[in-house]
């Protein structure tokens, strides 16, 4: 692009995450009733017709201030210091979690309150990918019990369903324990004490040996494709 149109393009990013910046303030002090079109483009200091330009409908704004949420809890997800051992760097992904999530009800609430089917903002995405990475260090280290999949949405459900619960109550009646006893639950019921792959079977051999099959370079992607079916498979007839 000539220079004009790199300093209209810049202009508008600039703009766009202005708008998205105020809006999330919006969303932090007043809920998601407080982002209208007209209350946000005020805020903003520009017209109702820019957001509709920038973001299509109040739906798309609604998805860019989901995304900027996202991408704060990947910043912070990011920002913490890993774990040593798997099971631990789980549960302190929990932690940020939650703690996410009750210091920031209204984001959270968009973030996850009304998921829709097939449709998810790169960063969901993005952090969904660093809980399954959380996942399949643990399958790796033979002490997954379940598919990783499974184990995945598992404590994901249990995560969300967490923080939406807490939300729901008064803060003077938040028990932490619920948090702590969801989480110790999730895992026990992903992970063993143990090692599994020490445990005799193909099915506890086949999830170690899938979480760690990208790492298989002597393999071609089509036949890293093709035992990753196989062992799949042998996982799944174990866990069922």
């Amino acid at each position: 692009m000539s220079d004009p149109e790199n300093e209209a393009a810049s202009g508008r990013d600039r703009t766009r995450a202005h708008i998205v910046s105020v809006a999330a303030g919006l969303l932090a002090s007043g809920g998601r009733d407080a982002l209208s079109t007209r209350a946000v483009a005020a805020a903003a200091g520009t017209q109702a017709p820019t957001i509709y330009r920038l973001f299509g409908d109040k739906e798309g704004l609604l998805d860019a201030v989901a995304e900027y949420g996202f991408s704060s809890y990947l910043q912070d997800k990011k920002a913490s210091p890993p774990a040593d051992e798997p099971v631990e760097a789980l549960r302190a992904g929990w932690e940020l979690h939650v703690g996410f999530g009750l210091a920031n009800p209204a984001l959270f609430s968009l973030m996850y309150g009304a998921p829709t089917p097939g449709r998810q903002s790169p960063a969901a995405v993005a952090a969904f990918r660093m809980l399954g990475e959380r996942i399949r260090a643990i399958a790796a280290a033979g002490r997954l019990k379940v598919g990783e999949r499974l184990a995945a949405d598992l404590v994901h459900a249990a995560g969300c369903g967490t923080v939406f619960t807490l939300l729901a109550l008064p803060e003077e009646r938040r028990d932490p324990r619920l948090s702590e006893v969801a989480r110790d639950a999730a895992i026990a019921a992903i992970t063993t004490a143990a090692p599994v792959v020490e445990t005799p079977g193909p099915a506890a051999a086949a999830m170690a040996l899938r979480a760690a099959l990208p790492d298989a370079t002597a393999l071609t992607d089509g036949e890293r494709h093709v035992l990753g079916e196989w062992l799949d498979r042998l996982a799944a007839d174990g866990s069922g």
